[in-house]
């Protein structure tokens, strides 16, 4: 019975995401920021803001796809800023982060 409780308390945090709450780097505000200007920009808006609701549940898998794709996202984008891009949206709270953005840089209400 000991070795089961030792089992469950090293797997207890194996598949642990970052937890909700802890505040963005200033770094990572700025792209995700840079991020929204570029849908913004491109007049994607409400489109990319049903995307991201639709995608909640999977951001995590869609990050990991981010990093399957790199070498080939390597050619159109920046290969740091797209590292960095996937990481911070490993996070939980980034697709919100991100979809707030886009709502205040396209004056689109909440």
């Amino acid at each position: 019975m000991r070795k089961w409780k030792r089992f469950q308390h090293a797997l207890r945090h194996a598949f642990a995401l970052q937890p909700i709450g802890q505040p963005f780097a200033s770094d990572e505000i700025a792209l995700l920021e840079k991020v929204a200007g570029a849908i913004v920009k491109r007049g994607m808006a409400t489109p990319a803001l049903v995307f991201l609701e639709s995608l909640g549940p999977l951001h995590f898998l869609g990050s990991q796809v981010m990093h399957g794709l790199k070498p080939f996202l390597d050619l159109a984008c920046n290969p740091t800023e797209l590292e960095r891009l996937a990481v911070i949206l490993e996070r939980r709270d980034s697709l919100e982060r991100l979809s707030s953005c886009i709502q205040e840089q396209a004056n689109i209400p909440a």
